[in-house]
């Protein structure tokens, strides 16, 4: 694939404070890349440098193997859809489409041509008279891609389109934005915080954390082989314990030694221990590698999550097996569901779900003692 965009130690800082920290990051032709992490971690920053509306401190952008620091957004054959879609709320679906072609004084023919076909490509062929002040907020945010596609810009950035949508529309968006990246070919670079729209949507996933790029790769790599505890953690639920390599295949943690499948590791070298919620299984206590009680059990319409206190570390464990709070269980682990991960800054921050059970705690004791107080009342 061929590179549509390169930042070189790209850095950027605001009154003093350092937002984006010697970034090095490829971006391809035809490509969905996501920047994802949380507020404040530089990915706005990193999408409006690429856009042109900031400008890097030092490091170079280069698009299409020209650098292109200094460049105005105009002149850039990229485009941005905002939270906020920027509608013209005196035109129409068909007129707010049509505007980049009208500005730029485009024949009426092609003007004509040229709209029907991104409206058709959104889905919004049968309401292209319609006020944009009468749409949903999801027709709206098709309206502000088809205006945004319509000068066929190289790379089209989206800075959570997404956030100002309920739930189901913010599922079917996901697959429509998906279809639309694919249909057109324009490189699309997504920003959001959400972990499962960048899984859902994109080719590659840039996890990103104090100014600073943790790790790339495909959502399946960023899963299932995160590079760090921050990334293990922010992307989905993990257990993440203190262990101790062996040697190759080798592990010990939680006061156990386990079989697993990395290598190349330093003998008796510490190392964080990842383990999804997902591939533990629960077992009865005599065919447990290791024994806890339940402490709390919370029903979320397809499993449970349950959190078990193993040696005063709370792990979490997601099954469609029921099991009752107070009950003594064992945890399987294949070698498999086992993941090592070099010791980092990021080191012993995440992975243990103590507060998850204490805040379970706390809210069933409020709700006895509400329900004492009503009872005292009658």
């Amino acid at each position: 694939m061929k590179k549509i965009i390169e930042l070189k130690n790209v850095c950027k800082s605001y009154d003093g404070e350092i937002v984006l920290d010697h970034i090095n990051l490829d971006i391809y032709d035809n490509e969905f890349l996501t920047l994802l992490g949380p507020s404040g971690c530089g990915k706005t920053t990193t999408l409006r440098l690429i856009g042109g509306f900031e400008q890097a401190d030092e490091g170079d952008i280069i698009f299409m193997g020209e650098r292109i620091n200094g460049v105005p957004p105009h002149k850039r054959s990229i485009n941005t859809v905002f939270q906020k879609y920027a509608l013209f709320p005196h035109l129409n679906v068909f007129e707010n489409v049509a505007f980049p072609l009208r500005e730029r004084k485009a024949p009426k023919a092609e003007i004509e041509e040229k709209v029907n076909e991104m409206l058709a490509l959104v889905k919004l062929s049968h309401l292209a008279k319609r006020r944009v002040t009468d749409l949903s907020g999801g027709q709206q945010q098709r309206v502000a891609i088809a205006r945004a596609l319509i000068a066929r810009p190289k790379v089209l950035l989206l800075d959570e389109p997404l956030g100002a949508l309920d739930l189901k529309l913010r599922k079917d968006m996901q697959q429509e934005l998906k279809k639309i990246q694919k249909a057109t070919g324009v490189t699309f670079v997504f920003v959001t915080h959400d972990q499962e729209e960048a899984l859902t949507m994109s080719d590659t996933v840039v996890v990103m954390s104090e100014g600073r790029i943790q790790q790339i790769g495909t959502p399946v790599d960023v899963y299932n082989e995160p590079k760090n505890a921050f990334v293990a953690d922010f992307i989905g639920e993990s257990n993440i314990l203190d262990g101790v390599f062996l040697e190759d295949c080798k592990v010990r943690f939680a006061g156990q030694t386990f079989d697993c499948v990395d290598t190349g590791f330093g003998k008796r070298e510490p190392v964080d221990v990842v383990v999804r919620p997902e591939d533990v299984d629960i077992v009865p206590e005599s065919r447990g590698h290791i024994c806890g009680v339940v402490t709390s059990v919370t029903f979320m319409g397809v499993h449970y999550e349950v959190i078990v206190d193993i040696g005063g570390f709370k792990w979490m464990i997601q099954t469609t097996d029921f099991v009752d709070v107070g009950e003594h269980i064992g945890l399987y682990i294949e070698p498999d569901a086992i993941h090592i991960m070099k010791k980092s800054e990021y080191s012993g921050l995440y992975g243990d779900y103590t507060y998850f059970s204490d805040e379970q705690e706390e809210l069933e004791a409020a709700e006895a003692e509400a329900e004492a107080g009503e009872e005292a009342a009658e």
